[in-house]
C-alpha cells in the first residue's frame, strides 16, 4: 500500500507563484507514473499534470501548459508541481496520485489509471 502525502498548497495573488510537493512512503517510487489533478467545487477531477518514472517524460493539461512544471527527485520519493502566473480558475484541491506502471503517456490524465492518492492540498488564488 503506497501512501502519498501533499503539502505546500496555500493562498496566493493571481500572478503569483506556489510549489506543491507529494511524498510517498513506498520504496517502488521510482518505478510509478506520477500524476497532480485538481478538483474545484462542483467540478470534476482533472489530470494537471503527468511525469514518467524517470522523470524524462512529462505531461501537462493545455491550460498548465506554459506556466506549471511537474518534477520528480526519486531519492526523496517526491514529485513536485510548480505553478507559476496563477490564476483564480487555478483554485482547488490538488491531489497526486501513483499508477503501478512505467508507460505514462496513454491516458495520463485519467484519474482511472491511477492506483494512490494523497488527501489533496488546498491552492486558492485571489484576485
Amino acid at each position: 500500500q503506497v501512501q502519498l502525502a501533499e503539502s505546500g498548497g496555500g493562498s496566493v495573488q493571481a500572478a503569483g507563484s506556489l510549489r506543491i510537493s507529494c511524498v510517498a512512503s513506498e520504496g517502488t517510487f521510482s518505478r510509478n507514473c506520477m500524476g497532480w489533478f485538481r478538483q474545484a467545487p462542483g467540478k470534476e477531477r482533472e489530470g494537471v499534470a503527468g511525469i514518467s518514472p524517470s522523470g524524462y517524460y512529462t505531461y501537462y493539461a493545455e491550460s498548465a501548459k506554459g506556466r506549471f512544471t511537474v518534477s520528480r527527485d526519486n531519492a526523496k520519493n517526491t514529485v513536485y508541481l510548480q505553478m507559476n502566473s496563477l490564476r483564480p480558475e487555478d483554485t482547488a484541491m490538488y491531489y497526486c496520485a501513483s499508477a503501478r506502471k512505467s508507460k505514462c503517456s496513454y491516458r495520463w490524465e485519467s484519474p482511472e489509471t491511477y492506483t494512490y492518492w494523497g488527501q489533496g492540498t488546498q491552492v486558492t488564488v485571489s484576485s
